[in-house]
């Protein structure tokens, strides 16, 4: 069984007005445009074209949750559980009332995710950057008061536990003066080598002054992506959206712990439980032709890069979905059911779908449940 869906966008304040509404080639809505949701999760599920939604199809049984993500302002600085962990905190919340604001664990669940670039250029910040490479970075900073103790912890004691010391301190709320004067001192900061990163973080402060978050935003790994370059975050791994249009496609949970850029509850006791502070680089994923199968070390979801022109057969692990991100596509069950697919929306493909045929000119993206 095919079946069309789409979703409305989500009006989160840090999306974009004109990238999901340039994909899908109409005119801006003028409202913050930041997620468009093809899933069963009971958040948003899917609007199916021949009525209802996708939930009543799949009984909200499905692994994953695709999504367009555009943002034009940075996402807040958060790491996700494991599903050990997520089991362990959703079971010490369950007196919580579930929309209360303070509640870290929505669902029992992890939510290890993938973000691949469709806009020119995608922002992110990733992981920790080595506490060496920081202190150059800081060297380019003038000598305040802020920024002589921002040095001074990242170098006692080992990497790990020198930044996970210092995102306590960031977040305790008694280091405001320092937070402060390390924001003042970005205006006179200078780097050849960490010029990117130094830019980012100086739009990332325009936009949320005062907050402890961008001196954390300081620690970590800034990364550009192109069209079709992805990078895998695993949990615990601490990272922010910046900029830019991508798909994604996660877990289905939502359990995400906060580290800054915004006005959410921040639960800095359980984040510093949740977050790994080993430094390391996130390896940037390379689209590699007309057919991308990006590495991805869980088995709730895998994704496909597919640069279709002409006729192409997949063998797909259902149930599926086929979201459409340029030109032309239309999409063939085995039993010779046809859709087209509008750019901007997706055909879900019912479980015993076992392949697929694309024909048309485009660019699509195929989702499945990941192979043991």
């Amino acid at each position: 069984m095919l079946l069309t869906i789409t979703n409305e966008p989500r009006d989160y304040a840090w999306g974009s007005t004109t990238l999901i509404a340039g994909l899908e080639g109409r005119a801006p809505s003028g409202a913050p445009e930041a997620e468009v949701w093809f899933g069963d999760h009971s958040g948003d599920p899917a609007d199916v074209a021949t009525g209802g939604t996708l939930d009543a199809v799949t009984g909200g049984t499905l692994p994953y949750l695709l999504k367009l993500l555009a943002a034009a302002d940075p996402l807040s600085i958060q790491v996700h559980p494991t599903r050990e962990q997520a089991r362990e905190g959703f079971a010490r919340e369950a007196g919580m009332d579930a929309g209360d604001p303070t509640r870290n664990y929505r669902d029992d669940n992890h939510k290890p995710e993938l973000i691949v670039a469709l806009s020119d250029r995608f922002e992110a910040l990733s992981g920790l950057r080595p506490v060496e490479d920081t202190l150059r970075l800081l060297a380019s900073f003038p000598e305040t008061p802020g920024v002589t103790a921002l040095r001074a912890r990242l170098a006692v004691g080992a990497p790990a536990d020198a930044l996970r010391g210092t995102i306590a301190w960031l977040l305790s709320g008694s280091a405001q003066t320092e937070v402060d004067d390390i924001i003042a001192a970005l205006d006179a900061a200078h780097s050849d080598e960490f010029a990117d990163a130094l830019d980012a973080v100086h739009a990332i402060a325009e936009r949320n002054q005062g907050d402890a978050g961008v001196v954390v935003a300081l620690l970590m790994n800034f990364v550009v992506l192109r069209p079709g370059e992805a990078i895998f975050l695993r949990a615990g791994l601490l990272h922010a959206y910046v900029a830019g249009l991508g798909v994604e496609i996660m877990a289905a949970s939502d359990n995400v712990l906060r580290g800054g850029l915004t006005p959410k509850h921040i639960d800095v006791d359980e984040l510093l439980a949740i977050v790994d502070t080993e430094p390391a680089q996130v390896p940037v994923q390379s689209a590699t032709g007309a057919l991308t199968a990006y590495e991805i070390p869980v088995e709730d979801f895998a994704l496909r890069r597919v640069q279709v022109d002409g006729e192409v057969s997949l063998d797909v692990a259902g149930p599926a979905m086929v979201l459409a991100t340029s030109g032309q596509v239309g999409v063939a069950s085995a039993a010779g059911e046809r859709l087209p697919i509008a750019v901007g929306a997706a055909v879900f493909a019912s479980a015993d779908e076992r392949s697929l045929t694309l024909r048309g000119l485009g660019e699509v993206f195929v989702a499945e449940p990941g192979r043991p």
